[in-house]
């Protein structure tokens, strides 16, 4: 059983199994910068891998400046990395599906 760091991550997987969407929790970090000796100095793992879409997700639902680090991240991976796909859902975006799939279990997103 997967162990989720978030209640929305729990969510999101389990939108995507009602949906039959494969999906990897946090398959892979990517590093983003190096130390003098070549070891990775920072890294970056974001929450799911869509392997059918190949596109990774990462949900950011906490604090503004846990949003402006996650944004710096993800722009470095795209620099880094420009064949990788990353879709960045925000707390407004897992609010949304929160409204539309009443389904699932709600949760009271942390902020």
């Amino acid at each position: 059983m997967t162990q989720f760091a978030h209640d929305a991550e729990r969510f999101f997987a389990e939108l995507l199994d009602y949906y039959q969407v494969a999906w990897e929790y946090e398959p892979v970090e990517f590093v983003l910068a190096w130390a003098p000796d070549g070891t990775p100095a920072a890294g970056f793992r974001p929450d799911f891998y869509l392997p059918a879409h190949d596109m990774f997700v990462e949900l950011t639902t906490l604090r503004q400046d846990l949003v402006t680090d996650k944004n710096r991240k993800v722009r470095e991976l795209e620099r880094l990395y420009p064949g990788v796909n990353v879709k960045i859902l925000y707390r407004r975006d897992v609010e949304d599906l929160f409204e539309k799939y009443p389904w699932s279990c709600p949760i009271r997103l942390a902020g």
